[in-house]
Parts: structure tokens; sequence; C-alpha cells
């Protein structure tokens, strides 16, 4: 299992606007099955990255918002 950290916007007739996105962690196997997972929410998904344990323990330390969930 790995973490990924998804960017998005929170409708789909939104434009991508770095200021307006927002991120959601996820515990999966891959990146297919988080966005999967996430299909029928309407969000527009900037980007879906796996982070690597350094990034991971970088985010629980300085991210108050930071909450893993599982697919």
């Amino acid at each position: 299992m790995a973490v990924f950290k998804v960017f998005f916007q929170e409708t789909l007739d939104t434009r991508i606007i770095r200021e307006d996105t927002h991120t959601r962690y996820f515990e999966a196997e891959s990146e297919t099955q988080v966005r999967r997972a996430l299909k029928d929410e309407s969000y527009n998904i900037e980007f879906v990255q796996e982070l690597s344990p350094e990034h991971l323990e970088y985010e629980k330390e300085n991210n108050t918002d930071f909450n893993v969930e599982n697919v």
C-alpha cells in the first residue's frame, strides 16, 4: 500500500487555479485505484502523486489538515 496526494478543484466546471486547489490523501494500491474511488465525485482532479516515505513524513509533520483516507 502507498499514500497518494490528490490535488483537485471542487467542481468540474472550475478552471484550475493554484490558489483554489485542495488536497486529500488516500492509502491505496495504485493511482488507478484512487482515481476509480473518486470518479463519482464532482472533482476536477489536477494531479495524483504517490508520496515517498520522506514526503509522507514531511506532510505528517507540517500539514495540520493531514488525514489519510482508505480507498
